[in-house]
């Protein structure tokens, strides 16, 4: 049975949380890439404010394709997550409290997502057309000039996502390899 969130992420929501859970996410996500990414640690560099306020929320990585006439999104799936590996740890430092993406973090990563009260999500890779009817808003917010990787404010309904790495020092890619290891 998934469990029901509504975004963003509280510290609450992220203790009660453990790598295998499956979730559904409702509420407001931001969509950030590897140039938005290097824009966001930019700032933070310069001290300047962010173009949303990030405490809290959740970063989805994920590469949009435009929406056909009268649909929100196109295809939404994830992007390969350990190309931000090297600016999360900063990101979480500031109050980002949850990524959704896909494949293995770095141990960099799981450390911070552990000192800083974070969660690592995994959206299916290969379901892109499926997870952008969860999308009821889409918005670029930040550096439009981006293209594909502009940052965008999302409203998702019931968006279906793994926990992957938790708090705990959990992760689901080391325990789920684990459980299909034969022994001899």
């Amino acid at each position: 049975m998934s469990k029901q969130i509504n975004l963003p992420l509280s510290e609450a929501d992220v203790k009660e949380l453990h790598a295998g859970d499956e979730v559904l996410l409702t509420g407001t996500i931001y969509v950030a890439r590897d140039a938005a990414h290097k824009r966001l640690i930019e700032a933070l560099d310069k001290d300047i404010p962010l173009p949303f306020d990030i405490t809290g929320q959740t970063i989805y990585y994920m590469g949009p394709s435009p929406a056909r006439p009268g649909q929100i999104s196109g295809s939404a799936g994830p992007t390969t997550s350990g190309r931000m590996d090297a600016y999360t740890p900063r990101l979480l430092a500031v109050g980002l409290r949850g990524m959704i993406g896909k494949g293995k973090r770095s141990p960099a990563v799981k450390e911070a997502i552990r000192q800083y009260g974070a969660v690592y999500f995994a959206a299916v890779g290969g379901i892109g057309a499926l997870l952008s009817k969860v999308i009821t808003s889409s918005e670029v917010i930040a550096y439009a000039e981006l293209g594909a990787e502009a940052v965008r404010k999302l409203e998702v309904k019931d968006m279906p996502v793994t926990v992957i790495n938790d708090i705990y020092g959990g992760d689901l890619y080391e325990t789920g390899k684990a459980q299909y290891c034969k022994q001899d």
